[in-house]
């Protein structure tokens, strides 16, 4: 029989406050209304906002990442019943395609201030900043980062199914007993917030138990997945999600233009509004069938191409950048491999804020070399050489050491008002007490 045309299940409005439309939430709650029903086995159209909510404007200012509220973020398109769904079940995602919007062909990396968000690199790089995409069919330039163009893996940051009441409160108290014990000179993890929530449909009682009980969207969860932010979830990937809510209530949100591996900056992909095109069926018992814990996937066959002889590696290990000696810290080494990448392209005239925004967003690979050799970790990070229009090799590199004015003109990425380049902190870390790895037995 000839095929239908695709539903589309969840429509957005651009121009009106993501807060007043009812297909969209930002809370992890059971009791959050359905926006509407999929049938098992069925394909649909969701469109999406940004994760922001449309807080941040194609401009040459940073004031609006610099004050961003995140109060109210993500908006998430859903939750979605889906038929024959049933706690125990297991809802298998397949990412049929993901797009932007042809009215809105732009998108946005973000490096929030220290105060307001932070990302990896916050203690020495403390500032906003901004870079604006700009999508020509599958490829994506700045006016912010120049002389670099790549290819998108579209996908999105979020997907997950409702938790039930248990998982939630399991959520909730292993969140609290982490701020509890918190000794950092920042935040570990977010309580619930009752300020901005966005419960959908909900009626004013419950929206404000949402608000009292409901789970940040920020982290991604071993029970559901939720905010992963893996850049391989692109089209023809499937995604095998735990249900444990009747009907599953599925959402989807924070699309990406493209994303590096770790997403370093935190609103660190290249976001965007857009609509994505998804398959649902429901495997029943898959939980116990399938022995699942936490989400799992199979990414489909779509990937930006460069040859395995295309890409700088650089090494971290877990030495910090004072010279303290960590045990086995990935932490550690995954920012000093990434450091070592920013010195390496700042020679050639890129500033540490534009570097640190293009690590972030553009199709970098990393992955965790050793993690038994004792004391120190060894991570990686693959830099696609091609992504530029010019030769960062290291013959190439060598060759500009001498001479500054071999330096291209890489003009700036946007910052907030008043500012033109963007705070480095040399100091950042310097107290830090030595770590000794996650999970393992101490000493009693």
């Amino acid at each position: 029989m000839p095929k239908s045309a695709i539903r589309t299940v969840c429509k957005v409005d651009l121009g009106k406050p993501a807060s007043e439309q009812p297909y969209l939430h930002n809370r992890w709650h059971p009791e959050i209304p359905p926006a509407a029903t999929i049938q098992d086995g069925e394909t649909v159209k969701i469109e999406c906002l940004d994760w922001t909510g449309g807080q941040i404007k194609n401009d040459d200012s940073a004031d609006d990442i610099k004050n961003v509220d995140l109060t109210r973020v993500h908006y998430l398109s859903g939750p979605f019943a889906v038929t024959n769904a049933e706690p125990g079940d297991v809802l298998l995602v397949e990412i049929m395609d993901v797009q932007p919007f042809e009215d809105q062909p732009w998108g946005f990396t973000g490096i929030f201030d220290k105060s307001n968000g932070g990302g990896f690199l916050d203690e020495l790089y403390p500032s906003a900043a901004k870079a604006i995409w700009d999508f020509e069919g599958i490829t994506c330039t700045s006016r912010h980062i120049p002389h670099v163009k790549f290819a998108g893996l579209i996908h999105p940051g979020i997907l997950g199914c409702a938790p039930s009441q248990e998982v939630l409160d399991t959520w909730n108290k292993r969140e609290g007993e982490l701020i509890t014990a918190n000794k950092l000179d920042r935040e570990v993890a977010l309580p619930p917030q009752p300020l901005n929530v966005h419960a959908g449909s909900a009626d004013p009682t419950t929206t404000e138990k949402v608000g009292r009980e409901g789970a940040r969207t920020i982290p991604g969860r071993p029970e559901h997945g939720g905010n992963c932010d893996i850049k391989n979830l692109s089209r023809g990937s499937k995604v095998y999600l735990p249900v444990h809510v009747p009907g599953a209530n599925f959402s989807v949100g924070d699309l990406h233009f493209s994303q590096g591996d770790g997403e370093i900056s935190f609103c660190g992909a290249i976001e965007m509004a857009g609509v994505i095109t998804i398959n649902f069926k429901v495997i029943k018992n898959g939980l116990s069938d399938l022995g699942l814990k936490s989400p799992i996937y199979i990414p489909g066959p779509v990937e930006p191409q460069f040859g395995p002889g295309r890409y700088i590696y650089f090494e971290g290990f877990s030495v910090d950048q004072h010279g303290k000696q960590h045990y086995m810290d990935v932490t550690v080494a995954y920012r000093q491999t990434t450091l070592r990448c920013i010195e390496y392209l700042r020679r050639f005239g890129y500033s540490d804020y534009q570097i640190y925004l293009l690590l972030s967003c553009a199709p970098i690979q990393g992955h965790v070399a050793g993690i038994v050799d004792i004391p120190n970790a060894c991570t990686t990070l693959g830099l696609p050489m091609d992504i530029f229009d010019f030769d960062i090799s290291p013959s190439a590199a060598a060759a500009a050491i001498p001479a500054a004015a071999k330096k291209l003109d890489m003009g700036s990425c946007a910052f907030e008002t008043g500012r033109t380049e963007g705070e480095v902190v040399t100091t950042a870390g310097k107290n830090s007490e030595t770590s000794f790895g996650g999970g393992l037995n101490y000493k009693e």
